[in-house]
């Protein structure tokens, strides 16, 4: 009887046990549940018609679609700062962007810094001749910052966009879309410049003039930008950084068989290799990026030090830099916005997108912590449309997106043998997206065709975003003068042409 007693316990104690953890799973289920409430309720996800899944699988396809941005914008400074400081810079403007856009707009859209900005930076500011050191130039990015929350939050922003003339506003794109494609043949090896000039590649190993890495560095860009768009064209979803890690993978392949072969330049390749400690870039970019705005930014010896410059030529570059940065910034954010809302549905009666004000502030706010960090202008990516494309409506598709870049920070040594062939295809497809712009341009009318055309070629050919703006809006006016035409010319483009005047005069 007394260990019948016993069993009769032992299995009453085994019920109690199961009773109390299903007791504790059931309220553990209804604490998510109501966690999930919340989420719910407070990005409206349900509301929208979308739900956790779809939101979650469309955060990762904008985060595959944009993330190159991570690889591309540190190479293109080149050996001005260390490529760790300036990824982790990127990934935090990125991050800072990205979840503004998730709490503050609550849109399924992503932010980073922008390549049209980091070439204007890299390119122009940064260019020997001028003077200015990389924390001079995140004085230019945090102004750019500031003012863009003085013009949203004042309502100017829409207003100064649709005051500049449409055969300027529409090319822009295109001329940065060549700029950046430039750099990227540049930096594959593409074209060469040299004082007799521009010209296209030679692949001819066997002259002696062109190392074995250095052929196969240029056949390999091409290569990745053809799978890009092969990519692209089957609706892969991030295409660019699955056409970057193939070429990626090309590269050591080929680099491998020059090391058979006994090739210098693959032998030393593979001799220098080494993958760093993932926070060694956080060193870096603690000693080389981050506060560099304020600690060292207001020092302009270095420009002063150039002959023929002075205090009135650095105020006038500051203007017109800071306008340059600004307008690239700001065709740049209108045109994602309405191109990635409109694709989703998420525009108001109007056709203008759900939160307009919301979104450009978030990309004015983490511009300004962005340029404290050390990362160029922080605008929202063509290629949030992807995830916009894939179902996201809401702003917890950002919210995912955010965390992903979160995590990326600790990927910079992968991120760090990314060869230049790899993210030269990657710069090279982006202008070939942005070229879309110029079928929009009147070609037919004369008076807007020249200040298109000026705009597109000066950007190229004179290898500055800056000039090309501003010889694009100085020819606008005056065609407009002498075609009588004036009441056409708003005050600020008057403003601004007579200040791109002042810096051609003055600065060059």
């Amino acid at each position: 009887m007394e260990e019948e007693r016993n069993d009769v316990l032992e299995k009453t104690q085994e019920v109690e046990l199961t009773t109390d953890q299903v007791e504790a799973i059931d309220a553990k289920q209804e604490e998510q549940l109501k966690e999930k409430n919340k989420l719910d309720k407070f990005f409206g996800i349900t509301k929208s018609g979308s739900t956790f899944k779809t939101e979650i699988i469309a955060g990762l396809t904008t985060f595959m679609s944009m993330v190159y941005a991570l690889l591309v914008v540190p190479g293109m400074y080149g050996d001005t700062v260390t490529f760790g400081a300036v990824y982790i810079a990127t990934a935090l403007g990125a991050i800072v962007g990205t979840m503004l856009m998730a709490f503050l707009a609550k849109m399924p859209l992503a932010q980073a810094s922008g390549l049209g900005a980091t070439a204007y930076v890299t390119g122009t500011l940064l260019a020997s001749e001028i003077g200015l050191t990389y924390a001079n130039a995140m004085i230019f990015v945090l102004l750019d910052g500031v003012i863009f929350i003085l013009l949203t939050a004042t309502g100017l922003r829409k207003k100064i966009l649709k005051s500049i003339p449409d055969e300027v506003k529409i090319s822009i794109p295109v001329g940065i879309g060549l700029f950046i494609a430039f750099i990227g043949f540049n930096n594959a090896g593409l074209v060469n410049i040299s004082n007799s000039g521009i010209g296209f590649a030679s692949f001819n190993v066997l002259s002696g003039k062109l190392s074995y890495l250095g052929a196969m560095s240029a056949v390999i860009t091409l290569i990745g930008v053809i799978a890009i768009a092969i990519l692209c064209k089957k609706n892969v979803k991030g295409g660019i950084l699955w056409g970057m890690l193939g070429a990626t993978a090309l590269y050591y392949i080929f680099a491998g068989l020059g090391c058979a072969w006994k090739d210098e330049s693959c032998l030393n390749l593979f001799k220098n290799f080494s993958i760093e400690n993932p926070f060694s870039a956080f060193a870096s970019w603690g000693k080389e990026s981050v506060g560099q705005v304020f600690a060292n930014g207001f020092n302009f010896s270095k420009y002063m030090g150039i002959e023929g410059n002075n205090a009135g030529s650095l105020i006038v570059l500051i203007l017109t830099s800071a306008l340059s940065l600004c307008m690239i910034d700001m065709f740049d954010t209108i045109g994602t916005l309405y191109g990635a809302c409109s694709k989703g549905g998420l525009v108001d009666k109007e056709g203008n997108p759900l939160r307009m004000n919301q979104c450009m502030l978030s990309d004015a706010v983490a511009t300004c912590v962005g340029s404290v960090c050390g990362a160029t202008t922080v605008t929202t990516y063509v290629e949030a449309s992807s995830g916009v494309a894939a179902g996201g409506k809401t702003g917890f598709t950002a919210l995912v997106t955010g965390i992903c870049f979160l995590l990326a920070t600790f990927l910079s040594p992968i991120a760090q043998i990314i060869p230049s062939a790899a993210t030269s295809a990657a710069l090279i497809w982006v202008g070939v997206l942005m070229m879309s712009s110029v079928k929009d341009i009147e070609w037919s009318n004369p008076a807007a065709a020249l200040p298109a055309f000026l705009t597109i070629a000066v950007m190229a050919f004179g290898y500055s975003i800056s000039f090309g703006i501003g010889v694009g809006l100085i020819s606008c006016v005056i065609i407009k003068v002498f075609t009588g035409k004036v009441k056409e010319i708003s005050i600020v483009t008057w403003v601004i042409s007579i200040l791109f005047l002042l810096m051609f005069l003055l600065t060059n």
